[in-house]
């Protein structure tokens, strides 16, 4: 029965970090990562199986994907290349009119977290064609104030 040796598991982690320059998801990576852990393993240990390798592979596969997930991907970017931190601050125009009790829209010049024109809210009543810059995103509404 083939049993990979220790130079395999390096060659395909190697292959599944390159891969993720070819499809930018920042997924791939862990797999690779993942593959290159196992391949140090069997250099430690050569008598070790390939049952235990794989399931080696899947169980730090799962793991590096859970704390990709769980801790570093919310300190990176939110959506669409913007960070949350960015995004207060920016300045638009208003289309529709708003008042505290009814929301409004507002157009930036590019895409804001992806899209160009977002719903709005605001304290004060504000009348189309005035700036506006936002104060917080909220759901899928933004909070936005008169600009000065």
């Amino acid at each position: 029965m083939f049993s990979p040796e220790w130079w395999h598991w390096i060659v395909l982690g190697l292959a599944l970090t390159m891969a993720e320059m070819a499809i930018p998801a920042f997924f791939i990576v862990w797999f690779g990562l993942a593959a290159i852990g196992v391949g140090l393993l069997v250099l430690a240990a050569p008598s070790v199986g390939l049952s235990t390798q794989i399931l080696a592979w899947a169980a730090l596969s799962a793991g590096l994907v859970g704390l990709w997930f769980r801790f570093l991907k919310p300190r990176t970017m939110t959506a669409v290349g913007t960070s949350a931190a960015t995004v207060a601050g920016e300045v638009g125009i208003l289309v529709a009119d708003i008042t505290p009790d009814s929301r409004g829209l507002v157009r930036f010049q590019k895409p804001i977290l992806g899209a160009d024109v977002w719903e709005c809210y605001c304290d004060t009543a504000i009348v189309a064609g005035e700036r506006v810059r936002v104060l917080a995103v909220e759901g899928s509404y933004i909070k936005v104030e008169k600009a000065r």
